[in-house]
């Protein structure tokens, strides 16, 4: 049953994909704009590009660099939200400059991040790092400050020791916030991905699209566009098979059984 019911489910999320696509293919196919070729010349280029030398050359680089950036954004933001939950006077202190950091877009900020840190691979994770990490932070600090203070009393009461109370306690109760902050963390690296790699870098799929632009090559700029949504739609649907997991122990809504 768990199996039909998945197979009914990813038919009910491909279809109008598949749709579109279709459509897409048949009212392109007598296109001659230079600035819109058909999709089958997209479709070409597509599998030229990214199953032969490119894949090794632009989205290894890519992708690695995003993995790193958002395992750094994570052990940084659920630690020190993690500390600033427990320490409630350096949170309150250090609130007005996460809302001021926070509220700064990554982007802009990329200037000074690769002047600090070169504008290699070291350049372009840590300014993933940067966009990723505010809000896995936020989100553990209000996942952890909105468990009833019964939950600490009675854990204190019982004499657990702190790192038990971290691990089995507080972490788990804030888990569903900090989920949330982890899905938009991962939409924000994706573009601050590409947009560094756009801006200064030498390989990676930003790279790729913005040297096919200026060249002209405009359907292996499609193709490039292409592979990041299909890349942004397998890290969403991956995502969700971990966030499923880590929320194991929440009891599941029986009303879409019915």
């Amino acid at each position: 049953m768990r199996v039909l019911a998945g197979v009914r489910l990813l038919l009910w999320e491909l279809w109008l994909p598949v749709a579109l696509v279709v459509v897409w293919w048949f009212a392109s196919a007598s296109s001659t704009s230079p600035y819109f070729p058909p999709l089958s010349r997209i479709w070409e280029a597509f599998v030229d590009n990214w199953f032969g030398p490119s894949f090794r050359v632009d989205v290894v680089p890519s992708m690695t660099n995003l993995a790193l950036g958002l395992a750094v954004a994570l052990v940084v933001g659920v630690g020190a939200g993690l500390l600033l939950a427990l320490f409630p006077l350096a949170g309150e202190i250090a609130d007005p400059f996460l809302q001021f950091f926070r509220a700064i877009p990554a982007l802009a900020v990329l200037p000074a991040l690769f002047i600090l840190f070169g504008t290699g691979s070291t350049g372009n994770v840590a300014a993933i790092a940067f966009g990723a990490v505010w809000p896995i932070l936020l989100n553990t600090l209000d996942g952890i400050r909105s468990i009833h203070p019964s939950v600490r009393l009675v854990a204190r009461s019982y004499r657990i020791r702190p790192y038990l109370l971290v691990t089995n306690v507080l972490l788990p109760g804030a888990m569903p916030q900090i989920t949330v902050g982890i899905r938009t963390s991962l939409a924000i690296g994706v573009v601050i991905m590409v947009g560094s790699e756009m801006y200064v870098s030498t390989a990676g799929i930003g790279h790729f699209v913005v040297v096919a632009q200026q060249t002209f090559a405009l359907a292996d700029m499609w193709s490039g566009i292409l592979l990041l949504g299909v890349i942004g739609y397998a890290l969403n649907v991956g995502y969700g098979v971990i966030e499923r997991w880590l929320l194991r122990w929440q009891p599941r809504s029986t009303s879409g059984s019915k």
